[in-house]
């Protein structure tokens, strides 16, 4: 962030599951079924999805996107203490239904072989959501669906994650080439210096106060 040849540069990173990143993938029982914070959890882990992907790292990018844009965490819902390795959380299925409407079966054909879809089936109902839409939420908060902005949102929250945008797909979007354009230093043309960091070696001791 500061000084260097990364100066300006913002990066998303959440180290509390890091893994190393194993070809071929390594199913989440080895690891636990129970990852991503739940706002940003994908549908798949929700249904049991058995590999981490690049896929639910994407759609977590468009939830916090969709944060930027409405100042709201968009699949926001009551959060629960959860002492079980059961992925499957209903109210936070409810909340992306809510927002995004149910998948249609062309959507996502392969949503049938999701470990938790029976449950799927028992818990809801397509017609529940039938009147929601991301286009109906984000119109809510101003956004036009025939935007570019909007257009790069729906790519990153596809529902079927074999779809779902990749990330270098992303950086050539269309939204990327208007303006105003992007900068590899967020920084760039800021008035106000941005404050150099101290690092500090755990080695070393700590200052210590004149004693009374």
């Amino acid at each position: 962030m500061g000084e260097g040849p990364e100066r300006g540069r913002v990066k998303i990173a959440d180290m509390g599951f890091a893994r190393l990143f194993n070809s071929p993938l390594k199913p989440l029982a080895d690891l636990d079924p129970v990852v991503v914070t739940f706002w940003y959890r994908a549908p798949e882990l929700l249904l049991g999805a058995r590999h981490y992907t690049k896929a639910i790292d994407i759609w977590a990018i468009g939830c916090i996107f969709a944060e930027l844009l409405t100042s709201e965490p968009i699949f926001h819902c009551r959060q629960e203490d959860i002492k079980t390795s059961n992925p499957f959380h209903h109210d936070q299925l409810d909340r992306i239904f809510s927002v995004m409407g149910f998948p249609a079966d062309k959507d996502w054909e392969d949503i049938r072989k999701m470990p938790e879809y029976p449950t799927l089936q028992k818990d809801f109902r397509r017609t529940t959501y039938a009147n929601s839409s991301l286009i109906k939420y984000m119109e809510k908060h101003k956004v036009k669906p025939d935007s570019k902005v909007f257009l790069l949102l729906q790519k990153l929250l596809t529902m079927d994650p074999t779809k779902r945008i990749t990330s270098e797909q992303a950086l050539q979007d269309p939204y990327f080439q208007e303006d105003p354009l992007p900068t590899s230093d967020v920084f760039a043309g800021c008035q106000i210096p941005y404050p150099k960091r101290e690092f500090l070696n755990e080695d070393e001791p700590e200052e210590k106060g004149d004693k009374v």
